[in-house]
């Protein structure tokens, strides 16, 4: 039986942010955007885990491309706000799925000028509990995440059902024992969740 149903940020409750991410920081740093992706690819994992900070982040690129680092407080926060669109039906769902009764959960790579957006804006109130890679050291598809995410919940892993749209974070899950569905469309995901006996009102969404 399902506890819990656990959400990806990405892709699943906004639009697909790496696009603008890359796209805002490369005008404002006026430089190539392949260039950028490819520099930012090296430390993509390191930064989602917090083991640098944004500060270290562009002066190890700005040095790397033989640019200017940016002046201001936050490129990375100012980016996210630009390129984070959300998914207002995916939302709905979660609000739903706690309403009648499922343990909500939030699970995310992501970074620490995102996840200080995250709380500016009160995501938070939707979950009973919210993971992110920054703050943990690890990321998806690593085991660890989940098994962090499975305890803040207090249920076991066949309880709980992740949704994410990379094939290999859903994989990550069932290699701890959780349920996974792999976001394509809305529609697609709520019949998924009715297989796992996740009943829907679609009226209410």
């Amino acid at each position: 039986m399902i506890k819990a149903i656990i959400f990806d940020w990405g892709g699943v409750l906004i639009e697909n942010p790496a696009p603008g991410i890359m796209e805002y920081c490369a005008n404002t740093l006026k430089v190539n955007i392949k260039l950028l992706k490819d520099a930012f690819s090296e430390y993509e994992s390191t930064f989602q885990k917090g083991k640098i900070s944004e500060n270290e982040l562009w002066h190890r690129i700005c040095a790397e491309l033989n640019i200017e680092e940016p002046r201001i407080d936050s490129l990375w926060k100012d980016a996210v706000k630009h390129a984070f669109k959300d998914k207002t039906q995916t939302y709905n769902l979660v609000k739903l799925l706690k309403k009648q009764g499922y343990k909500t959960g939030f699970l995310s790579n992501t970074e620490i000028p995102a996840r200080e957006y995250f709380f500016e804006k009160g995501y938070e109130k939707y979950f009973d509990m919210t993971t992110f890679s920054c703050i943990e050291g690890t990321v998806k598809p690593e085991t660890k995440i989940y098994e962090i995410a499975l305890n803040k919940l207090k249920i076991k892993p066949h309880e709980s059902l992740f949704i994410d749209d990379k094939p290999e974070c859903i994989e990550g899950a069932k290699k701890v024992g959780m349920n996974g569905i792999v976001f394509k469309t809305f529609d697609q995901v709520v019949k998924d969740l009715k297989s796992f006996s996740v009943e829907i009102d679609t009226d209410k969404i």
